[in-house]
């Protein structure tokens, strides 16, 4: 063991323990462990879990929001969200600018954020489009390199404009795919017709086939309870063996479904094993995450969005977007909270495809040792974390502090 964490509280335990780590693997959890270890923190029988996990966050865009004006933000946040087409439309002017020099910077800033408030595991959009071209996927990619170890970055090649109506959108996500992109995205509910829905939906896992990789799609992103782009999805994943690899995002038309087809909705993202990444906090609608939950279906949580066209806030603090969810999803008794909790770490870890994301033994340690003894007191305040723990490191929070500064 090369670091042990001492007199921590863990969710599943009634007394503190120690957790012994080794060659980045949680080797021992026990009240008392006799051995010593180079490195010991005592966490003062404060909270200790699984750092967290952020499965949604448009990286390429963060910060962008004072090169915009606010009109996509009106449309976005519209009571009935009938305009968040328009948004888009409008949000894409910045990309006429977009210049991989200029994004790096912002990337850097949100990244080590992300290291600072325990966020180790980022799945991270970038747009590829005739406007965006591949310099948010160059910027992204170059970013997942320099925070290896630290923050881990999966890189998402999208085609937020579209793929049908974005001539050349199939070929440039093929080209990020080659350039070394984790995870195919897209955004079949923006195209014209129905037909082109299911195209946008068929040419993507197709792409995802070809070069073996998981699929992310944002769906259903507006109040038309009619948009089936998540039926879409969920149908494509089981036909294609897709299992366990393909995570949906968003998902605002459920909150209007009536709930004989949600239930069927339900049924079938269980048989897909497809998950829904819900952000709350940037739009008046979002999916039915309670009785999501109790048809036994993976929800998480995600940022989404940092100070760009679609939400002026966010810094990469998932304990802030749980904070949020407590009270737009109205989930404020203890276990809903614990429920919260996880949908920032155990499920938010499993929707992006981590494996052993859990604290246990075996498990690769990523960890936060928190200044709360409990999951309420974490979201009460949502602090950052006393100590971060990534691959059993522990993160140098002032050096992430050091490229914030640099990177202004």
């Amino acid at each position: 063991m090369n670091l042990i964490v001492r007199n921590a509280k863990v969710r599943g335990y009634n007394t503190p323990v120690d957790i012994g780590i080794g060659n980045g693997h949680i080797v021992e959890i026990n009240r008392q462990i006799v051995a010593g270890a180079a490195t010991e923190i005592d966490a003062q029988g404060m909270l200790v879990s699984e750092s967290f996990a952020n499965p949604h966050l448009h990286l390429c865009k963060v910060y962008t929001l004072p090169r915009m004006d606010e009109e996509a933000l009106k449309d976005y946040h519209g009571a009935d969200m009938g305009k968040a087409m328009t948004a888009i439309e409008l949000a894409a002017r910045v990309k006429e600018k977009y210049d991989q020099s200029w994004i790096i910077k912002n990337v850097r800033k949100a990244v080590a954020l992300a290291a600072i408030y325990g966020n180790t595991h980022i799945r991270a959009f970038a747009d590829v489009d005739s406007k965006a071209r591949l310099e948010g996927v160059k910027a992204l990619i170059r970013a997942r390199e320099e925070f290896k170890g630290m923050v881990d970055i999966q890189v998402v090649a999208f085609a937020q404009d579209g793929l049908i109506r974005e001539p050349g959108a199939a070929n440039l996500i093929r080209e990020a795919m080659d350039l070394g992109a984790d995870v195919v995205g897209g955004i079949p509910w923006i195209e014209f017709t129905e037909a082109a829905e299911q195209r946008h939906v068929d040419e993507l896992f197709a792409v995802a086939k070809e070069y073996d990789k998981p699929v992310s799609m944002l769906v259903d992103d507006a109040g038309d309870p009619g948009l089936r782009t998540l039926e879409m999805m969920a149908v494509k994943t089981i036909e294609q063996g897709w299992q366990g690899r393909s995570l949906a995002h968003h998902a605002r038309a459920m909150a209007l479904y009536p709930k004989p087809y949600l239930q069927k909705v339900a049924a079938l993202l269980k048989t897909a094993e497809m998950g829904v990444v819900t952000d709350p906090h940037t739009g008046p609608l979002h999916a039915r995450v309670k009785e999501l939950i109790e048809e036994g279906v993976l929800v998480c949580l995600g940022q989404d969005d940092i100070s760009d066209a679609y939400y002026p806030l966010g810094y990469n603090n998932m304990l802030e977007v749980a904070f949020l969810a407590v009270h737009l999803l109205w989930m404020t008794t203890a276990a809903e909270m614990e429920q919260l909790y996880d949908m920032i770490t155990r499920a938010a870890g499993r929707a992006m495809g981590l494996k052993d994301f859990e604290l246990k033994v075996g498990s690769p340690a990523h960890l936060a040792v928190l200044s709360a003894p409990n999951v309420l007191e974490a979201l009460r305040y949502h602090h950052a974390p006393a100590t971060v723990i990534s691959h059993g490191q522990v993160v140098d929070t002032e050096a992430m502090r050091a490229i914030i500064r640099q990177n202004e």
